[in-house]
Protein backbone atom coordinates (compact mmCIF):
# COMPACT_ATOMS: atom_id res chain seq x y z
CA UNK A 1 0.00 0.00 0.00
CA UNK A 2 1.47 3.71 -1.02
CA UNK A 3 -0.05 5.98 1.51
CA UNK A 4 2.17 8.73 0.53
CA UNK A 5 1.22 8.53 -3.57
CA UNK A 6 -2.72 8.14 -2.91
CA UNK A 7 -5.23 10.89 -3.46
CA UNK A 8 -6.80 11.97 0.05
CA UNK A 9 -10.22 10.21 -0.22
CA UNK A 10 -8.30 6.83 -0.53
CA UNK A 11 -5.62 7.36 2.06
CA UNK A 12 -9.24 8.58 4.66
CA UNK A 13 -10.76 5.37 3.41
CA UNK A 14 -7.38 3.35 4.29
CA UNK A 15 -7.45 4.94 7.91
CA UNK A 16 -11.38 4.12 8.54
CA UNK A 17 -10.81 0.62 7.59
CA UNK A 18 -7.57 0.11 9.84
CA UNK A 19 -7.55 3.11 12.56
CA UNK A 20 -5.51 1.26 15.40
CA UNK A 21 -2.87 1.47 12.73
CA UNK A 22 -2.60 4.78 12.40
CA UNK A 23 -3.78 5.91 15.74
CA UNK A 24 -3.10 3.02 17.99
CA UNK A 25 -6.17 2.63 20.50
CA UNK A 26 -9.16 3.48 18.26
CA UNK A 27 -10.69 6.04 20.34
CA UNK A 28 -12.64 9.09 18.69
CA UNK A 29 -9.92 11.31 20.24
CA UNK A 30 -7.45 9.84 19.00
CA UNK A 31 -8.46 9.97 15.63
CA UNK A 32 -9.66 14.02 16.43
CA UNK A 33 -5.95 14.60 17.28
CA UNK A 34 -5.15 12.57 13.83
CA UNK A 35 -7.02 14.48 11.30
CA UNK A 36 -6.11 18.04 13.21
CA UNK A 37 -2.41 16.82 12.76
CA UNK A 38 -2.89 15.77 8.91
CA UNK A 39 -4.40 19.30 8.70
CA UNK A 40 -1.27 21.39 10.29
CA UNK A 41 0.84 19.28 8.58
CA UNK A 42 -0.42 19.42 5.51
CA UNK A 43 -1.46 23.45 5.64
CA UNK A 44 2.23 24.06 6.96
CA UNK A 45 3.51 22.46 3.11
CA UNK A 46 0.90 24.10 1.10
CA UNK A 47 -1.56 21.31 0.12
CA UNK A 48 -5.18 22.36 1.50
CA UNK A 49 -5.62 19.94 4.41
CA UNK A 50 -9.00 20.24 5.77
CA UNK A 51 -9.97 23.87 4.69
CA UNK A 52 -13.01 24.51 4.76
CA UNK A 53 -14.35 21.17 7.06
CA UNK A 54 -15.72 23.01 9.67
CA UNK A 55 -17.94 25.54 7.49
CA UNK A 56 -18.94 22.44 5.75
CA UNK A 57 -20.42 20.63 9.08
CA UNK A 58 -22.14 23.73 10.25
CA UNK A 59 -23.52 23.65 6.18
CA UNK A 60 -24.55 20.08 6.84
CA UNK A 61 -25.99 20.57 10.04
CA UNK A 62 -28.00 23.15 8.88
CA UNK A 63 -26.98 25.40 11.84
CA UNK A 64 -23.81 26.36 13.82
CA UNK A 65 -22.99 26.03 17.69
CA UNK A 66 -20.00 26.97 19.89
CA UNK A 67 -18.15 23.74 19.04
CA UNK A 68 -15.10 23.39 17.33
CA UNK A 69 -15.67 20.63 14.45
CA UNK A 70 -15.48 17.19 16.81
CA UNK A 71 -18.67 18.91 18.22
CA UNK A 72 -20.22 19.09 15.11
CA UNK A 73 -19.49 15.82 14.24
CA UNK A 74 -21.24 14.68 17.53
CA UNK A 75 -24.61 16.60 16.42
CA UNK A 76 -24.57 14.72 13.12
CA UNK A 77 -24.16 11.68 14.54
CA UNK A 78 -26.22 11.62 17.49
CA UNK A 79 -28.70 14.44 16.89
CA UNK A 80 -30.90 13.60 19.89
CA UNK A 81 -27.73 15.16 21.80
CA UNK A 82 -25.41 13.42 24.21
CA UNK A 83 -24.20 13.98 27.73
CA UNK A 84 -20.77 13.92 28.23
CA UNK A 85 -17.54 14.50 25.53
CA UNK A 86 -16.87 11.06 26.98
CA UNK A 87 -19.28 8.56 25.05
CA UNK A 88 -20.56 5.10 25.41
CA UNK A 89 -18.55 2.79 23.71
CA UNK A 90 -21.22 1.74 21.13
CA UNK A 91 -22.07 5.77 20.83
CA UNK A 92 -18.30 6.61 19.98
CA UNK A 93 -17.86 3.59 17.51
CA UNK A 94 -21.23 5.36 15.47
CA UNK A 95 -19.53 8.98 15.79
CA UNK A 96 -16.54 7.30 14.61
CA UNK A 97 -17.93 5.57 11.60
CA UNK A 98 -19.88 8.87 10.85
CA UNK A 99 -16.66 10.85 11.06
CA UNK A 100 -15.50 8.98 8.63
CA UNK A 101 -18.55 8.83 5.78
CA UNK A 102 -18.45 12.25 6.44
CA UNK A 103 -15.40 13.13 5.73
CA UNK A 104 -15.20 10.92 2.30
CA UNK A 105 -18.45 13.21 0.92
CA UNK A 106 -16.76 16.30 1.78
CA UNK A 107 -13.65 15.50 0.21
CA UNK A 108 -15.72 13.83 -2.33
CA UNK A 109 -17.21 17.57 -3.11
CA UNK A 110 -14.25 19.10 -2.87
CA UNK A 111 -12.66 17.14 -5.52
CA UNK A 112 -15.61 18.00 -7.54
CA UNK A 113 -15.31 21.25 -7.46
CA UNK A 114 -11.67 21.42 -7.64
CA UNK A 115 -12.24 19.50 -10.82
CA UNK A 116 -14.72 22.06 -11.99
CA UNK A 117 -12.66 24.78 -11.79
Amino acid sequence: MDLIGMGEREYWANVAKRPGMFVGRTTLTGLEAYLDGYHHHSVRHGGPGLDGWSEWLVARRGRDCNHAWPGQVRHLALPDGWESWDLPADQEQHVIKVLFDLLDEFLSEREANTQTD
